[in-house]
């Protein structure tokens, strides 16, 4: 075989890659590395969720196949925390399924909704599988702006009215991995009204609906006024409860589009072991003071970071919400582009990072940050960078390829 086969052949060589093949030589040469990279949370799932999960274990028919939509309790746990949270109405039968994460969600409804060259918007820079999900499905992708302002609707605009074929489909997600900027109300508003003139079905990426500091809980699209006719949200248990590898999450809003990805489930897969559903629905219907603490720590150390790496000479825009900074690269680094600055934070830092470029080419100047190590690390990790940029700052001929620097 000569060539690589059609789907790959559309995907882009996978940049974060190269930086994690920088990250293990160093590790492998004895090297400390403050692993700020992958939006990993190293925090416990709440203790009463492993003891659910313990406790179901082996207990009759919990390892047969499951349910591939969740189990029953599981939909309806879902709806109860929407209604308790954004005050919306779900149907667990017909307006709730259950995915292996937010990620598997995302890309099976691509699936589901895509045909070849269906036009598709999504930010830019975005988390990867908003865009590439729809590519492997045989879609076409068209950017518009991460920032939920008056630029987001102009480029739906230009969208509309030039593309052939008309988009089918427009991805938010915000709090935004990787900007980490937000969204109110009020642009959801415009959103819904926008996608019901041109026909637009509306994709919400809500997984950082709980991890936010200024008080202000991000809202749901779905709480708009007939957003339900056009609209799926989907959610995460992977940062709201730290269990990412339970991959745990689900998809709600309008039935039409939740019956096309339960039928494509269907076909490939038989949903998540069934103690981890029942655990699942233990995190959801328990006690919640657990989240608050999440969202604290998280808080903490955003502080951290934001103060000890302003220290260091690197001033970082203070994020709003999610487990992410989005950061401009230092003016003196910044023509070499997001991929070479993250390998040589490892090589000259000890600090590992992950590349904006990674997010789409307009994230080129920017890499995220994510507060996945404790305060003492992150702060360590602020007196590595201090160093470095004090070391360049005599010999940056030594550190930035002429070429780049230029």
């Amino acid at each position: 075989m000569t060539t690589d086969f059609h789907r790959i052949r559309r995907l882009p060589p996978y940049v974060f890659e190269q930086v994690n093949r920088v990250k293990a030589a160093a590790r492998n040469a004895g090297v400390d590395i403050v692993d700020l990279g992958m939006g990993n949370p190293d925090l416990d799932a709440p203790a009463h969720v492993y003891e659910k999960l313990k406790e179901t274990i082996g207990k009759p028919r919990t390892d047969r196949y499951s349910a591939s939509k969740g189990i029953p309790g599981l939909r309806k746990a879902q709806a109860a925390y929407y209604e308790r949270r954004f005050g919306v109405k779900l149907d667990p039968d017909r307006q709730v399924v259950a995915t292996l994460g937010s990620k598997e969600g995302f890309a099976n409804m691509a699936q589901a909704i895509t045909a070849p060259g269906d036009v598709i918007l999504t930010p830019n820079p975005s988390y990867p599988i908003h865009a590439f999900g729809f590519l492997m499905a045989g879609g076409v992708i068209r950017s518009v702006p991460a920032e939920p302002g008056p630029e987001f609707f102009h480029a739906m605009e230009r969208a509309v009215q030039h593309s052939i074929p008309k988009p089918i489909a427009v991805v938010l997600c915000y709090p935004s991995n990787p900007t980490a900027c937000v969204a109110d109300l009020e642009f959801y508003k415009d959103v819904v009204a926008f996608a019901k003139k041109n026909d637009l079905i509306v994709l919400s990426d809500l997984a950082y609906a709980e991890l936010y500091f200024d008080g202000n809980p991000p809202p749901s699209v779905l709480q708009v006024p007939g957003a339900m006719d056009v609209a799926v949200e989907f959610t995460s248990m992977s940062k709201t409860y730290s269990m990412a590898g339970w991959r745990m999450g689900f998809a709600v809003g309008n039935e039409r589009l939740i019956a096309a990805l339960s039928r494509v489930k269907s076909y490939l897969d038989y949903g998540a072991y069934t103690p981890i559903q029942v655990a699942a629905t233990a995190a959801l219907n328990g006690p919640q003071e657990c989240i608050a603490e999440m969202r604290e720590t998280y808080k903490k150390r955003r502080d951290a970071l934001v103060e000890s790496f302003g220290r260091a000479g690197w001033n970082i825009p203070v994020p709003r919400a999610t487990m992410f900074a989005w950061s401009p690269i230092p003016e003196p680094f910044r023509a070499m582009g997001s991929v070479e600055f993250a390998k040589l934070l490892i090589e000259k830092a000890e600090v590992a990072v992950s590349p904006g470029v990674g997010f789409g080419e307009h994230g080129d100047e920017y890499v995220r940050i994510a507060v996945v190590e404790n305060e003492q690390r992150i702060r360590q990790a602020a007196r590595n960078v201090r160093r470095f940029f004090e070391q360049a700052g005599t010999t940056l001929h030594n550190v930035v390829p002429l070429s780049a620097a230029r």
